[in-house]
């Protein structure tokens, strides 16, 4: 009897291990797809990840190890264009807490053909255009890339298409504080960051 009660309780033991083990990477499994794929890698299957605001870290993720890996190496593939650059490669990423019926704006120095690769997210939605001022141009003068309203998150690469400072106005529209997450990478050289009745701040990369 002993031994069959001791046999009953083993294999009830290993019943349990099982399906612990199986809850458990079910859940690695869940987690996976929902959080990793789209965080690490911008693979977003279910669209989770674009729904928690994952997936643009994901995106910009992939397009900075790719710039990483062409600024590293001048060797590529037979007809690839390569384009040396002496200045090094920045990444950063920045937060902005805008008031209520406030604004802010965030630009970084490009010459002609530069690109920067960009993802931004608000905690709410807000009015925002992407657009530059080029060098020389009239105090006040700026050209409009893009803009959208009742807009929470975007991402992209934008190649300079003169010399200037390129870069984002968001305004909240709404009666509740907003914070604005920004990741970059790209050659720039300098930010300026304006905020209204204040000294613009100049970053030197």
């Amino acid at each position: 009897m002993t031994t069959a009660r001791s046999a009953e309780h083993d294999s009830d033991v290993k019943q349990r291990i099982g399906v612990a083990a199986g809850a458990a990477l079910l859940v690695a499994g869940v987690l996976l797809v929902t959080v990793v794929l789209p965080a690490e890698f911008g693979v977003d299957p279910l669209g989770t990840g674009k729904r928690l605001g994952l997936l643009p870290l994901g995106l910009i993720g992939r397009e900075v190890d790719a710039l990483s890996r062409a600024a590293a190496s001048r060797e590529g593939a037979q007809n690839a264009v390569v384009a040396g650059e002496e200045r090094p490669f920045h990444e950063e990423t920045v937060a902005f807490t805008i008031a209520p019926h406030d604004f802010v704006e965030y630009k970084y120095r490009l010459d002609k053909g530069q690109a920067l690769l960009y993802s931004w997210s608000a905690t709410a939605a807000v009015t925002y255009e992407l657009h530059a001022e080029p060098d020389g141009a009239p105090k006040g003068y700026a050209e409009s890339y893009e803009k959208q309203p009742n807009t929470r998150e975007a991402s992209g690469t934008l190649t300079a298409p003169f010399s200037g400072i390129h870069g984002w106005y968001w305004e909240n529209t709404g009666n509740q504080p907003v914070t604005v997450t920004l990741k970059s990478a790209g050659f720039y050289t300098m930010s300026h960051e304006f905020h209204k009745d204040m000294p613009v701040k100049n970053r030197i990369y």
